[in-house]
């Protein structure tokens, strides 16, 4: 059973004080350098061969349960308490130098454990396995990341952007739009890749009427059902929610109870939209000190279609606003608003601090740039996604000298996957922390330190580690709920074997540099596999006449079979085939990162109706493209 310290420096420091003699014949001299991103040498530090069969022992049937304290959770790390003092390693001199005289034949993975607290493990050899006369080719130059001191402090993107100019492209992505000021975008967004993205927005600042009615308390967020136009029962509408403009230029809502008049409207600000870059946007609108998500706009949807959660609008939380029992008007639930449930994961160097009423006020970086001054303090705060979020609070970086600045920050691309992907993992997935709420937050109410390893994270910042079995489809293996793209990553092939430990930023470019849809390093979709095939040599002819018994042409990609859309967050795609009693089978938005073949794979497909099956790829064999 893993403990917390197993995954420590401390513990590391202690596997690597272990001896080592040499295994077997056919060894080969390995040599190299450690350093860190500002070329300072790293010294004492142990550079271990971690087996390449070793980590992919570790694979296991994907299942939806991912767990603190387990042993085969971090292939490095796990691998390295468990049989580090079996490992060929070596340890580097006060220039940063380290060398194997016998390395053993074999295929390995590098990884560097410093001896210091200003640099963190893993390196920039860690996540691809070479052979020994691949390592021996040549001398090994690895970087090894920084760490953000323990006095560091958040100091908003802006600053970062003052040296780190060329990525300013982050601004287009849609971690940058998440939240924004309603018709104020801050100077850190740029809506140009995203033409569309306040569609929905702009309905609602001409003046939009909506009826909420057939209440279910059976469902989920989506209780009532949401239209423009008047039901023809309308004894079933509980109540309607209008926007409008009002005299000073901002964005309204009014409620007004359907069933009793004499219950007095009320009337809320709506302050920020919640997406729209990807399928759906959501309202935020402002209650005492606090804000909540009313109201989805699904980007795709359309009103001909039959089921609610596909139509062009959809309730979100309704029945925060209407109390069915007492058939009355109510404001939102303050224990539900979107700074104590969503912000951590959208909020740049996000806190969350007790109130003496009991409640909780959020905060973020300070930056000038920011979206909107949310503490009151006279500058404006950074409400998204920010180069702190993933690189650690940087006020120590940014007044370094030259030669220390690399150890004062991180630098994701130099660790571990297991370590660099939890960063992405902690929102991409779906925890509860410690507050028992969907915010992966510590006892201190912060979000994860960049860096940390996956144990620490999961020990120390969820109560529930992931998603529930409800978030999954029949067969407990297929995510049906959207932002599990990392829980799916971990429990692929692709994260534990014995050739590369992928992790997300192997695929994505998250500062959008590239200016890619789905922010990828490269089309995936281009007649070429571009993506894929930076990796995977295959003939799709030749592959496909052995996999389904037809030679299909590049007019299929990679992703249409291996990356099937699970998941739903906004309409959806369209509708798929029909089955019995003229049901329709649904193509979903959100792609697994499981990369089977599902068809293959999915026991909850067959012989399940529509609405109830996974939706793609349907019942029969190759329902993905075929009828």
């Amino acid at each position: 059973m893993k403990i917390q310290a197993r995954t420590s420096m401390a513990a590391l420091a202690a596997v690597a004080a272990l001896a080592w003699t040499p295994l077997g014949a056919s060894a080969q001299a390995v040599s190299g350098t450690v350093t860190d991103g500002g070329k300072q040498a790293i010294s004492g530090a142990t550079v271990f061969l971690v087996p390449a069969a070793d980590v992919a022992k570790m694979r296991k049937a994907p299942s939806f349960n991912i767990r603190r304290n387990v042993d085969d959770d971090e292939p490095m790390e796990d691998n390295l308490v468990a049989n580090g003092d079996k490992y060929p390693q070596a340890v580097t001199d006060g220039k940063g130098g380290f060398a194997f005289a016998n390395a053993p034949a074999g295929k390995y993975f590098v990884y560097v454990v410093p001896d210091d607290d200003r640099h963190l493990p893993g390196g920039t050899l860690t996540n691809k396995a070479m052979t020994t006369a691949e390592l021996s080719a040549k001398p090994l130059a690895i970087q090894v990341s920084g760490k953000s001191p323990a006095n560091a402090t958040y100091i908003g993107s802006s600053k970062c952007m003052k040296c780190h100019d060329d990525y300013a492209g982050f601004t287009k992505t849609a971690h940058k739009l998440g939240i924004m000021v309603v018709g104020k975008p801050s100077k850190l967004q740029d809506t140009s890749r995203f033409p569309g993205m306040n569609d929905g927005l702009k309905k609602l600042q001409a003046g939009a009427k909506f009826y909420l009615h057939g209440f279910d308390k059976g469902r989920g967020f989506d209780k009532y059902q949401v239209s423009e136009k008047a039901p023809a029962d309308m004894k079933s509408v509980s109540f309607t929610a209008t926007f409008f403009t009002d005299k000073d230029g901002s964005l309204k809502l009014k409620t007004e109870n359907a069933r009793d008049k004499a219950d007095k409207p009320r009337v809320y600000p709506v302050e920020k939209t919640y997406g729209g870059p990807v399928y759906k946007q959501r309202y935020l609108i402002r209650v005492g000190a606090e804000t909540y998500p009313f109201l989805q706009y699904n980007t795709e949807g359309k009103d001909a279609y039959a089921d609610r959660t596909r139509k062009p609008w959809r309730d979100y939380h309704g029945d925060w606003l209407y109390d069915e029992a007492k058939g009355k008007l109510k404001d939102p639930p303050k224990g539900k608003s979107f700074e104590i449930q969503c912000a951590s994961c959208h909020y740049a160097g996000y806190s969350l601090t007790p109130t003496v009423e009991g409640g909780f006020v959020a905060d973020a970086a300070n930056d000038p740039n920011g979206e909107m001054d949310i503490d009151g303090d006279g500058v404006p705060n950074e409400l998204n996604v920010g180069c702190e979020t993933c690189h650690g609070p940087g006020s120590e970086h940014a007044k370094a000298t030259l030669r220390r600045r690399a150890s004062t920050i991180v630098n994701p691309a130099k660790l571990a996957s297991e370590r660099s992907m939890v960063i992405c993992n902690q929102c991409h997935s779906r925890p509860q922390g410690t507050m028992k709420t969907d915010q992966p937050i510590n006892k201190d109410n912060r979000m994860l330190t960049p860096g940390i390893s996956r144990n620490e994270y999961l020990v120390n910042h969820t109560s529930r580690e992931d998603a529930a079995q409800k978030d999954f489809w029949p067969d407990g293996v297929h995510s049906k709920s959207h932002h599990q793209q990392a829980t799916d990553l971990v429990r692929s092939k692709h994260y534990t074997n014995e050739n590369q430990v992928l992790n997300c930023a192997d695929c994505h470019d998250p500062h959008g540099k590239a200016g890619i849809r789905f922010q990828l390093k490269a089309e995936a979709r281009d007649g070429k596999d571009t993506l894929c095939a930076s990796c995977h040599k295959v003939d799709m002819k030749e592959h496909t006449a052995k996999t389904v018994g037809e030679a299909h042409t590049r007019k299929i990609a990679c992703v249409d079979c291996h990356m099937t859309k699970t998941m739903q967050t906004g309409a959806g795609l369209g509708e798929g085939i029909e089955g019995k009693g003229g049901k329709k089978y649904w193509m979903n938005d959100i792609t697994s990162h499981l990369f089977d073949v599902p068809r293959i794979t999915n026991k909850g497909v067959k012989g399940v109706e529509p609405g109830k099956a996974m939706p793609i790829p349907y019942t029969n064999a190759c329902g993905t493209c075929h009828e």
